[in-house]
């Protein structure tokens, strides 16, 4: 029997082990995603802003990277056209060299009656939500650290307790932890880790409308008293780049408060 140990992964005593590291992270200009860009700059990561377009939003996070005293990019894209997502991974690997972590936070939830679901409302959910999760690791793989490599997906407490109107969102989302369940056995042999985080609300711009349609009813239900925030999500997207996720793969993390 031939035991080894992932030591290797960890850095001095007195470093953050994601100190320097390469994260590129996609719908980080906005909610949940830019608190992971930012959470990580925090600990001296190196992230490129993934991101549809240029905009104000996006740069403001850049300047909250620069703060930090890390380095930063925005790399502007449509992630469900292949093209384009090898296009941003191309630039963030001609700054950085290479990526160490991929995290695939952009989506889009739009929530519509069964019958009103029609084939351009289907495409427009599953082309960026699971297309633009497949095209990014597409595009980033060649250039992921392997072993090592960690890459950090995004369901949603939907995909295992549907509501109403959420037919296809919580398919889209279901699809996202099977791909990530797969490619945890595929590339498991490679060093590189596949794990999933699930949340449940949290108050975003893009909850803004569940939140004052649904907020009392909610809070009543989440065992911990209150909604989620972007912060909840990011401080477990950092613990799964890190070295004490090493061994956790192939998993999806619900993270809803206990409302699950």
């Amino acid at each position: 029997m031939n035991i080894t140990s992932n030591n290797n992964e960890r850095e001095a005593p007195g470093a953050h082990p994601l100190s320097g590291k390469v994260v590129l992270v996609t719908g980080g200009s906005r909610g949940i995603g830019a608190a992971i860009a930012r959470r990580f700059a925090s600990v001296g990561s190196r992230v490129a802003i993934g991101c549809r377009s240029r905009s104000a939003a996006a740069d403001a996070v850049l300047a909250d990277i620069a703060a930090a005293g890390t380095e930063g990019i925005v790399v502007a894209g449509d992630i469900a056209d292949p093209a384009a997502a090898r296009a941003m991974v191309a630039q963030a690997v001609a700054k950085f060299g290479h990526i160490d972590v991929l995290v695939n936070c952009a989506g889009i939830s739009e929530h519509r009656p069964f019958e009103a679901s029609d084939a351009a409302f289907f495409h427009a959910i599953f082309d960026i939500n699971v297309l633009g999760t497949v095209a990014m690791i597409q595009a980033a793989l060649p250039h992921l650290t392997a072993p090592g490599g960690r890459i950090i997906n995004f369901s949603s407490g939907l995909a295992t307790r549907p509501i109403p109107k959420t037919s296809i969102y919580a398919a889209s989302k279901a699809a996202v932890a099977a791909l990530s369940h797969a490619l945890a056995k595929e590339f498991g042999p490679r060093g590189i880790t596949v794990n999933t985080i699930a949340p449940g609300v949290i108050e975003t711009e893009m909850t803004t409308t569940i939140l004052q349609e649904r907020g009392e009813s909610i809070l009543a239900m989440t065992p911990l008293g209150r909604i989620g925030q972007p912060d909840d999500i990011s401080g477990i997207a950092l613990f799964l780049a890190s070295p004490d996720a090493g061994w956790l793969t192939g998993r999806t993390l619900i993270a809803d408060g206990g409302m699950s």
